[in-house]
């Protein structure tokens, strides 16, 4: 006897439900999905039918608030109709093409998104197929272009999971597939909340060009191809750096003729109130990584923006770089309109309005709950950060520890009460979609709350 499908298992052609056997949906991903990140046996795997602006529901009727925009990248919600009717569209044009080819929403998206980039000087796009891909490209291209190995990145980063990427990125996930790539060197960047350089907040940006500085004596600038940092720390603490450190490094690697790569996978679209992050600080990098928000999910796609004067040097040298998706018709289709609901709907300056809100909430919060040390962020991009004592800022679990216990039982917690929310070590990430409304933001501050009083000692 075979048993019903879950409400929403899909549909092969012809209309008709994929069948499930006499197994549940969960029990399949169980049996057959390796899931990221993850030892699998003891994973939950909620199950998701559809989802609806910034809701997620399951096919048992419960419903959840996405107050984490997935992995920080849902930026206009789910299920927009715009999206989802530019992606109708153009399947039923033409799906792929090989990236030789032109089309049209591939051109159309590369030209705004250039029009968008910082002072318009990233003239060119190199599509790629998500971050990790758009990360390890840019570090081809600054090799290419400076004829120098080395690239210098921060210790508190991520920058994606494939070797190169995840030799990039600062924190533990790197560890278990290291030695990586060679060439790359980590350095401390600076963090008001709890210095690396144990010099109070106004001293950050200081000490940390002159960590900068020192690293580069040691290494040979004459050596370095490029550094490549989030403007923004996404994942690894949420740390938005202190005014002038970004433009103090802009000019170190001017003066010594590095490339400046911005990871702005999780910060760029209007996470931050701005197209991208580096606007807060008026910098202009030689390249942009960008994914996640360029589609806000629905199809994966990512890319490097890259300044003029790099992308003419590949006028008459090869680019020894390419991916079968590259410029992927279907997730062009999907960046255009995204980019359509973001000028439409306002939802950059919404973001901007909208950060007093999501701040003043969160530091009420913080008044009611001595757990939490510290809250920051920018637009709709806000950290909280968890404390055993505010006085010794003990972080509640170690950083690079595992998720599975005060964390996991704070986050299941939320669950339970309906609300979604990313979180990692003794960190909580809030960045809701961007179309979110004051109601919404109260349920699930309100579901927050309650969990932290539950974990509370």
């Amino acid at each position: 006897m075979t048993a019903r499908p879950e409400a929403g298992a899909g549909t092969m052609g012809g209309g008709q439900p994929w069948s499930i056997g006499e197994v549940s949906v969960r029990e399949l991903t169980r049996r057959h999905v390796l899931v990221p990140w993850a030892s699998q046996a003891s994973l939950p795997h909620p199950v998701i039918d559809h989802g609806e602006g910034c809701w997620l529901y399951g096919p048992d009727g419960n419903r959840y608030l996405d107050l984490s925009s997935g992995l920080i990248n849902v930026n206009v919600g789910h299920a927009h109709p715009h999206v989802v009717a530019a992606i109708e569209r153009q399947a039923r044009r033409v799906a792929y093409v090989v990236p030789s080819f032109a089309t049209d929403v591939r051109a159309l998206l590369a030209e705004k998104l250039a029009q968008y980039s910082p002072q318009g000087k990233l003239t060119k796009v190199f599509f790629t197929s998500g971050g990790a891909e758009a990360n390890e490209n840019a570090v081809k291209m600054a090799r290419l272009f400076t004829g120098r190995h080395k690239i210098l990145t921060a210790y508190r980063s991520y920058h994606g999971a494939t070797y190169g990427a995840v030799t990039l990125s600062g924190d533990n996930r790197r560890w278990a597939v290291e030695p990586g790539i060679p060439g790359v060197v980590h350095f401390f960047a600076p963090y008001p909340y709890r210095s690396p350089f144990r010099v109070p907040p106004e001293e950050q940006a200081v000490a940390a060009l002159a960590h900068l500085e020192e690293v580069l004596l040691y290494e040979g600038p004459h050596t370095v191809a490029a550094m490549i940092l989030e403007p923004i720390v996404g994942s690894d603490g949420l740390i938005v750096p202190p005014d002038g450190y970004l433009q103090g490094v802009r000019q170190i690697c001017d003066r010594h003729g590095i490339l400046l790569i911005l990871d702005e996978v999780m910060a760029g679209f209007g996470r931050t109130g701005r197209w991208f992050a580096a606007e807060h600080w008026n910098v202009v990098p030689d390249m942009i990584t960008l994914a996640k928000g360029v589609t806000a999910g629905y199809v994966p796609l990512g890319g490097v923006l890259v300044h003029s004067r790099i992308a003419s040097y590949f006028d008459d040298h090869v680019l020894w770089g390419g991916l079968t998706y590259s410029g992927h018709a279907l997730a062009c289709a999907a960046g255009m309109a995204t980019l359509e609901v973001y000028e439409q709907e306002g939802l950059i300056e919404r973001a901007a309005r909208m950060e007093a809100v999501l701040r003043g909430r969160l530091e009420e919060l913080a008044r009611r709950h001595p757990i939490i040390g510290d809250v920051r962020g920018k637009g709709l991009f806000f950290g909280v950060e968890l404390v055993k004592d505010r006085a010794t800022k003990e972080p509640w679990v170690p950083w690079n520890s595992s998720n599975s216990g005060p964390t996991g039982r704070l986050l299941s917690i939320v669950m339970q009460k309906g609300v979604y929310l990313f979180g990692r070590w003794n960190m909580l990430f809030v960045a809701p979609p961007l179309t979110i409304r004051e109601d919404e933001l109260d349920f699930g501050i309100r579901a927050l709350d309650e969990a932290l009083s539950a974990v509370e000692p």
